[in-house]
């Protein structure tokens, strides 16, 4: 499969592991490079300094193209960018802030810039900041959200009238389906994280993975809406947001409650009752954890499946 999104990384399958804090470190980002894919480090959850370790470690691990998902709000930003420069990372995904204030400097560098968008005013604003691709993001997602609530059937059409950069469907896609279907509606590629949350490589929790795979149907749902829209299961925490929320609570009220290290407390040391709990809908369609090979290779052979079967072809 070759298409601007395979180009753009030099990888087989268009296919992108979410750089999700918590869960996607050189173990999982090497495994799906190594499948075809580009696994993406999430610096969002690292120190720098932890940083660099995983992009060396990442390295000796795959000999493919991977790169470094960073929020833009990260609190020590300068340190984590001069450390994917030095570290030489060829491809960068950021988020969470204006993609004025990085792609040209990581540009200059012979870094590729993806910016993740929620809506179709920030994809222009991301073709005016000249990045290399964008990946636009419905609310199905886990972790963070846009305010907009846009779903990504939705929003993938709009994105794509808007502007004609490399587009990256996120949100809901876990299979070759929705690949499929969102192919159809002018992506070229997918953005995947909570399917490789839930596999073995993923560096989250046993105790979470185990909790994710047993989801129903609406058993998560958006919330911290005043702070930042996140999608979290429902626990013991989320109760304690959605009871602030529902009596008005304020933005400082629900920082205080969120406190530090939440997500850390819930993804990565499987505190099931009172840590944050970010994952996205398509959980409840996840029943095991597997290999993120597996993953890769069922998606590929479900999407071939589901063009001849939309072509005629029965064989």
């Amino acid at each position: 499969m070759t298409n601007r999104i395979t180009a753009l990384f030099n990888i087989k399958y268009p296919i992108v592991q979410a750089g999700m804090v918590w869960c996607s470190g050189w173990r999982l980002a090497s495994a799906v490079s190594n499948a075809g894919g580009l696994g993406l480090i999430g610096a969002g959850s690292m120190h720098p300094e932890t940083l660099r370790d995983h992009i060396r470690k990442c390295k000796a691990a795959t000999d493919k193209s991977f790169g470094v998902n960073v929020p833009l709000m990260y609190p020590q930003i300068e340190e984590i960018m001069q450390i994917i420069t030095d570290e030489k990372v060829s491809v960068v995904f950021t988020s969470a802030g204006n993609p004025k204030l990085w792609t040209s400097r990581l540009q200059s560098e012979g870094i590729t810039v993806v910016h993740v968008v929620s809506g179709s005013k920030f994809a222009l604003k991301c073709a005016e900041a000249g990045v290399d691709a964008i990946v636009a993001e419905g609310f199905e997602a886990g972790g963070h959200n846009g305010r907009e609530e846009t779903s990504t059937l939705a929003l993938i059409p709009q994105v794509r009238k808007a502007v004609d950069l490399p587009l990256i469907a996120a949100g809901g896609i876990a299979t070759g389906e929705a690949m499929a279907a969102v192919f159809a509606l002018g992506a070229e590629g997918v953005q995947v994280g909570t399917r490789f949350a839930l596999t073995d490589e993923s560096s989250a929790n046993p105790e979470f993975k185990a909790r994710c795979v047993a989801l129903k149907e609406g058993d998560t749902m958006l919330s911290l809406k005043k702070i930042s829209p996140t999608r979290l299961i429902k626990n013991a925490f989320f109760e304690q947001v959605q009871l602030l929320e529902d009596r008005g609570a304020s933005a400082d009220e629900l920082r205080a409650l969120l406190g530090k290290g939440r997500a850390k407390k819930g993804i990565f040391e499987g505190d099931l009752k009172d840590g944050e709990l970010e994952i996205g809908q398509i959980a409840s369609l996840i029943e095991t954890v597997i290999p993120a090979k597996n993953v890769v290779d069922d998606m590929i052979a479900d999407y071939n499946r589901t063009i001849r079967r939309l072509s005629g072809d029965t064989f």
